[in-house]
């Protein structure tokens, strides 16, 4: 009974729910990046490549040549899949790179801004020329000897 307690106390925490939440948005999100890597920026980058279409892109370790990827796999041929691999790299920094931005922007939203100190506080008291006593910093007048400061 003391575990379901502590169970349900955990689940019911803020920060599990949050994180559940990050998960299920985290996963949608990386389905649009694949979709964005492969359906609409890895076209054009075979298309200025040469008409390389990077799916196709692979290398078979058995010395045999095959049309393409479905091909070599339908042959069991052992395949080194390097169109796959450079989509996900894709896909990572994408990733990587808006996960940045979004958390730049965030910690500049909930970090307060600390207004920066002034080099220094300005002196309460300056010497006056004349007679070298001290006075206060606003004064027009040395109340010592008369004398301007």
């Amino acid at each position: 009974m003391a575990v379901l307690n502590d169970f349900k106390n955990f689940i019911l925490r803020g920060n599990v729910v949050d994180m559940a939440v990050g998960v299920i948005i985290g996963g949608a999100f990386a389905k649009i990046v694949s979709s964005l890597v492969s359906d609409v920026l890895m076209p054009p980058i075979g298309k200025l490549i040469g008409n390389v279409d990077f799916k196709d892109l692979f290398v078979t370790l058995n010395g045999k040549t095959y049309q393409s990827l479905d091909e070599a796999t339908k042959a069991g041929a052992p395949i080194v899949k390097l169109g796959v691999f450079f989509n996900q790299v894709f896909d990572f920094v994408i990733v990587a790179a808006v996960i940045f931005f979004v958390v730049n922007r965030l910690s500049a939203l909930v970090t307060p801004k600390v207004p920066a100190a002034d080099a220094a506080p300005a002196p309460a008291t300056k010497e006056c020329p004349e007679c070298a006593e001290t006075v206060l910093a606003k004064a027009r007048k040395c109340k010592f000897c008369g004398s301007g400061v």
